[in-house]
């Protein structure tokens, strides 16, 4: 069985933002070289997200929507989390419900999607730079 890694660093300019990365995902398999596997693409932060959806402006602007709802960022007095010196609190609980990670099945050097399916990284504390790890097996 083969083996592959790569990382990718983002620099994101706003607080929140999502990022479609099914390209250098799918360029990370091809560079690989490996056509029947999987491939976990997670992020290597905390307060960050990977997920698999629509790429619908409509739709990312109500998961935005939706998340300030459910984790607003302020008042920065909601989050224990923010009294050591962070501003942040809100961040790491969408980073709980958007996910972590995603694994994606690889067949004939591709990634095995459904209709519509994307690779996003969802930021949830930018404007710092940050990255994601994308880790492929198989033959």
């Amino acid at each position: 069985m083969k083996s592959y890694y790569k990382e990718l660093w983002l620099d994101i300019p706003e607080r929140m933002e999502f990022v479609n990365i099914t390209y250098q995902v799918q360029n990370c398999i091809t560079e690989s070289g490996i056509q029947e596997g999987l491939c976990l693409v997670n992020a290597m932060h905390i307060t960050a997200s990977v997920f698999i959806n629509d790429d619908e402006s409509g739709l990312h602007r109500d998961y935005k929507r939706w998340l300030e709802e459910l984790a607003p960022h302020e008042p920065l007095s909601r989050y224990d989390h923010n009294r050591t010196g962070e501003d942040n609190g809100d961040a790491h609980h969408k980073r709980q419900i958007m996910g972590r990670e995603v694994t994606c099945a690889v067949t004939e050097g591709k990634l095995h999607f459904g209709p519509w399916e994307q690779i996003f990284y969802g930021e949830f504390d930018g404007k710092r730079r940050k990255r994601v790890l994308i880790k492929i097996i198989g033959e």
